[in-house]
């Protein structure tokens, strides 16, 4: 059994990811520059710096990237304050790992502001010991420091922590950690990189409490 399962946020526990999506186009429109196809997947995943790098290397000079970037933050977090619906199996999830005596994280690259705010409106802050934020580490998802972070708050080696992911940056963050992950995907549809790097693709989050109620995985 693992000593601790990490939880990412966005697209794994509640379906926030068409939102976040969604706020890229305003943005663009409000810095009168086009809305490049395949941004918001680039930067699902990624905040402060990384995303800040991200806009420099798809707009060059045409956009201040940092007050793109912040600007696209006050969007979403107005959107997002009106809450997302939990993703299928989570409460389930939950309530098994509960009794079961596993500590639970999450590690998001959401600030911790929203983070919290999602899991009081979702009524389930009470199942984590620790909560880390992207925001709150020298480098985002793709680097694994939230996740290390977070193993580290739970008392817990990576090694034997449980990473549940739907992005990319995600799972890559994960396995370079040295986590068991196990990505769940969401928008992402799993690439041949995603098979190698997970240790499971899976449908839902129910997938992940018969796995492992029935040993398959931990």
């Amino acid at each position: 059994m693992f000593e601790a399962v990490i939880f990412d946020m966005d697209g794994l526990m509640f379906d926030t990811e068409p939102i976040w999506a969604s706020c890229w186009p305003k943005t663009a429109i409000e810095f009168e520059v086009e809305c490049k196809e395949g941004l918001a997947d680039a930067m699902r995943g990624t905040n402060g710096s990384e995303a800040v790098s991200i806009i420099r290397e798809w707009y060059s000079d045409e956009v201040d990237s940092q007050a793109f970037v912040d600007r696209f933050y006050e969007i979403a977090h107005e959107a997002l304050a009106q809450g997302a619906e939990k993703k299928l199996g989570l409460d389930r999830l939950l309530d098994y790992l509960q009794a079961e005596g596993i500590p639970m994280a999450v590690a998001s690259s959401s600030s911790r502001k929203m983070i919290e705010a999602n899991l009081i409106r979702g009524g389930i802050l009470s199942y984590f010991d620790s909560i880390v934020s992207g925001v709150e580490v020298e480098h985002a998802k793709p680097y694994p420091d939230v996740f290390l972070k977070a193993a580290d708050e739970l008392g817990a080696s990576p090694q034997k922590s449980l990473v549940l992911e739907d992005s990319y940056n995600g799972v890559r963050a994960g396995f370079a950690g040295g986590f068991c992950t196990v990505m769940v995907p969401d928008l992402s549809e799993p690439t041949d990189e995603m098979e190698r790097l997970a240790t499971a693709i899976v449908s839902s989050l129910n997938d992940v409490t018969d796995m492992l109620a029935n040993g398959a995985l931990g």
